[in-house]
């Protein structure tokens, strides 16, 4: 039987781009990002930008990574645009120069925006390219200049002003960006890289960009002109853990020579390398995460009655201590077994371990610790006393500490039982 690798491999959504073709809408995806995410070993799943689609986001599950690229301007609003200063007239400009990205998608952005915040939700893998790293800036609170040949200040020198787009050379321009020392950016390229000057060329294709970085995201390169062109976030940034959180403004998956699939930069694919190495890892700890519940666990005779000696040493020392009868000689050796397994298999904090040795001493003399107990019989009182002013707010956080004392005791001691079986089992 043929082996079905879209159940084995992670799956990458990508959400296509809607154009008009005889009449008709149809959606599209650049065939590079496919090859790429085929290729690193994962399955591109593409999400059509079909009206509704939105609302259907759950049906795509189970989701392993987000990979958002090209597209129309975002809607301002949807990131609260600060005035820019710009007159009717340039705006008009604006919309004549960049006809085909100027007109809003609303479907388009509330498929990517809730993708994304899905992404940033549940620490899935997401990889924005150019507009996908717009839309994720968004979704973090960022901002994004309108037009950035508008905007951006003019008052730079000559060699600090650049060309975001050229539509008379659209995939052979370049432009350079400096590149930020010990971000990813910097080790993919790194072979690439003047030490000093910390440059490369990339290609660009926006009139749109960064304005204000939302504050969970460092810089990756920057152009002459200030703009950012790449950022990530560092705490979501560990490939083989399953963490990517990442933005470009350029294209890497384009950054090719004339009539040739040879990249410009050995680096240019490594961004979707490691991308797809964090959804792989994802995956693993997802389908962990979701696995059936482990079967009950089984001892063999000599550790079953070891576990059962134990709870019995604990039910007398309880039994003690809420009944206040003295300890029985005869059973002072049932009473060592508990007082034992406290002091040497409980991993806890000093405070916590000091405490649970305390109780192994009351193990140990029950009715020498019950008569410290009558000794504190005062002190009982005043604390009964002070609880009895206290609200029930401050009454049920301190039930509730206790409770998850309760907890951890028993989730250190059901660890140590799997630590020693699989140690015999081992053997």
């Amino acid at each position: 039987m043929a082996t079905d690798l879209s159940v084995i491999l992670p799956r990458v959504l990508i959400v296509s781009r809607r154009t008009l073709r005889k009449n008709k809408f149809v959606d599209f995806v650049g065939e590079y990002h496919l090859d790429l995410i085929l290729g690193y070993g994962a399955v591109p799943v593409i999400v059509p930008r079909v009206t509704g689609v939105h609302r259907l986001l759950e049906s795509f599950e189970p989701i392993h990574g987000v990979l958002l690229c090209e597209g129309e301007d975002i809607d301002p609003s949807l990131y609260e645009a600060e005035h820019s200063g710009l007159s009717p007239e340039e705006f008009e400009e604006i919309r004549r120069l960049h006809a085909s990205d100027t007109a809003i998608d609303k479907e388009k952005d509330s498929i990517e925006l809730g993708l994304a915040k899905l992404c940033l939700e549940r620490n899935i893998p997401y990889l924005g390219i150019c507009r996908g790293s717009q839309v994720l800036n968004v979704a973090c609170g960022g901002t994004l200049y309108q037009d950035i040949g508008k905007e951006v200040p003019k008052k730079r020198p000559e060699c600090e002003r650049v060309v975001h787009i050229d539509y008379e050379n659209y995939d052979g321009h370049r432009h350079v960006v400096k590149v930020v020392a010990n971000t990813p950016l910097h080790h993919w390229f790194q072979e690439s890289l003047d030490e000093k000057k910390m440059e490369i060329l990339v290609n660009s294709y926006h009139h749109q960009g960064v304005k204000i970085l939302a504050q969970r995201f460092v810089p990756m390169a920057f152009a002459p002109d200030g703009l950012i062109e790449g950022f990530y976030d560092p705490d979501a940034y560990n490939p083989e853990e399953g963490k990517f959180i990442m933005g470009l403004q350029f294209h890497p998956e384009r950054m090719r020579r004339p009539d040739s699939d040879e990249f410009d930069y050995p680096g240019c694919p490594s961004a979707y390398q490691e991308f797809v190495k964090a959804v792989i890892a994802y995956q693993k700890k997802l389908n962990c995460s979701t696995a059936l519940p482990p079967k009950p666990l089984k001892l063999d005779q000599e550790m079953e009655n070891r576990r059962k000696v134990i709870v019995r040493s604990f039910f007398i020392a309880k039994d003690m201590y809420t009944t206040g009868r003295g300890m029985n000689p005869s059973k002072e050796s049932e009473l060592e077994a508990g007082a034992e397994f406290l002091e040497s298999n409980t991993v806890l904090s000093l405070q916590q371990e000091n405490r649970l040795k305390q109780m192994g001493a009351t193990v140990r003399n029950g009715s020498s610790y019950f008569q410290r107990l009558k000794m504190n019989e005062e002190r009982d009182r005043a604390a009964k006393t002070l609880m009895r002013k206290m609200s029930v707010e401050q009454l049920s956080e301190l039930m509730s500490f206790y409770h998850t004392m309760g907890q951890i005791c028993s989730e250190v001691l059901d660890k140590k039982l799997h630590g020693i079986v699989n140690d015999v089992g081992s053997c």
